[in-house]
């Protein structure tokens, strides 16, 4: 899984959202007329001839007065330039070259990273030839496209793929369980990792992380090494003061991308929010483990049954993946904290697990035995062989006539009935039909 991340940035009302859900292939961000109309940042993962990455869609803000206004934009763009692989910056032909994106460009020009210039609402000869303006703010990489009508995008989604590479830099702990500790800003990341390495100090190195600014530490317990990636280790730059959700959105998708297990973490008291929900999605879509921690425990009212209430509130949330491990903690007073790193390390377990060919067919071709696919159009369809995938996260391929024909309640069946014998709590479980 490719840990590229390109952010997008312009003025509001370029189509930003437009392009973004064109690139992710899903209405996902809000879109209207209305400036600032997107308020939720949006990320999410695309795919290109093969080729993955992160999305970043910056939003527009809403201005009180033209100079706040600016003062926002640039910090958003200052953060993304900072964090992101590469920059899309988009403008619109309808409008033509605005202050703010002169004032843009000149932030983007001054930056190492690759800036691909998306002129939008290019969608008639005419448009293209008011859009040459743009070649005036001095950027090599010039797209003219339509958001809306996906004309000019495929060339730049080449552009931007070609950017990535499969060399992943290795370390000396490459060998080693990697958990990132992920979740909203406050919730307590960076005193469960002082918790757990704080007086013991079984630290026994301390590497930079290859990604800047989250933090790697090697640690020991039961007898066991892993590494913790904290990104709650934001030693943040003067001049980005606020935005800290964006911020820390993008460290955690680069952690979650170094990760085999991701930790979310949860205040208690605040429950869970759809950002949170949005990253469990995305690290159940990048195939990691998780483990849920529901941090802050000790400030809450218990009455009969909480943990059991709210875990099963938790659990409704998740749907569908609910075989995931939730531990209750307080990270001050260190409740649970190492029950929490052994989760983490069975969950890792569990990612790794390869099942016995022989072992696996007994099992789940009794499984189909039991429980018949439904027949489609006359005939009954018949699954003769299961094998594992060599891949890093469990994945199963069950042969059989219909390949096609294999509705989703089924392939639920067949990954419960795996869920049910072969542990593989915390993990995302990928199942495929194939033509025997």
């Amino acid at each position: 899984m490719s840990g590229f991340t390109i952010a997008i940035v312009g003025r509001p009302n370029v189509g930003k959202s437009t392009l973004f859900n064109r690139l992710l292939e899903q209405r996902k961000a809000i879109v209207d007329d209305v400036s600032g109309v997107t308020r939720d940042r949006q990320y999410g993962i695309a795919d290109w001839n093969g080729k993955t990455f992160n999305v970043i869609d910056t939003g527009g803000f809403v201005p009180e007065s033209e100079d706040v206004f600016e003062k926002e934009i640039k910090k958003q763009v200052l953060i993304a330039v900072e964090e992101a692989n590469a920059i899309i910056f988009m403008a619109d032909t309808a409008t033509g070259i605005t202050a703010l994106d002169e004032a843009m460009a000149d932030v983007l020009r001054r930056s190492t990273k690759p800036v691909f210039l998306v002129v939008n609402k290019v969608d008639n000869s005419e448009r293209l030839l008011e859009a040459t303006e743009f070649y005036s703010l001095g950027f090599d990489n010039i797209f003219f496209i339509s958001a809306m009508s996906g004309s000019g995008t495929g060339e730049l989604l080449d552009a931007v793929t070609a950017l990535i590479t499969d060399e992943q830099p290795s370390g000396p702990d490459d060998n080693l369980p990697k958990f990132a500790i992920i979740g909203q800003p406050n919730v307590g990341k960076s005193s469960l990792l002082n918790a757990l390495v704080g007086k013991e100090r079984t630290i026994v190195s301390e590497i930079a992380g290859t990604t800047r600014d989250t933090i790697h530490t090697h640690y020991n317990l039961f007898k066991k090494d892993f590494v913790l990636i904290d990104t709650a280790g934001i030693r943040r730059k003067a001049k980005v003061h606020e935005d800290l959700e964006f911020y820390s959105v993008i460290r955690a998708i680069k952690a979650m991308d170094e990760a085999d297990v991701c930790l979310l973490m949860l205040d208690a008291g605040k429950g869970i929010s759809a950002q949170d929900l949005n990253i469990f999605a995305m690290a159940v879509k990048k195939g990691k483990g998780i483990v849920v921690l529901v941090n802050k425990w000790d400030l809450v009212d218990k009455v009969t049954n909480t943990a059991k209430e709210y875990e099963k509130e938790l659990k409704q949330r998740f749907a569908p993946f609910t075989d995931v491990p939730i531990i209750f903690i307080s990270a001050k007073d260190k409740t649970r904290i190492f029950k929490s790193m052994e989760s983490a390390l069975q969950v890792y377990e569990n990612r790794q697990r390869k099942i016995p060919t022989s072992q696996l067919n007994e099992v789940m071709l009794k499984a189909v035995e039991s429980f018949h696919a439904p027949v489609v159009r006359g005939h009954s369809i018949k699954i003769k062989y299961v094998s594992q995938l060599p891949t890093p996260v469990p994945s199963f391929a069950f042969f059989t006539n219909f390949p096609d024909d294999i509705k989703q309640p089924y392939r639920n069946y067949l990954e419960n009935q795996l869920r049910q014998h072969f542990d593989f709590n915390g993990v995302p479980v990928r199942i495929y039909f194939r033509k025997k």
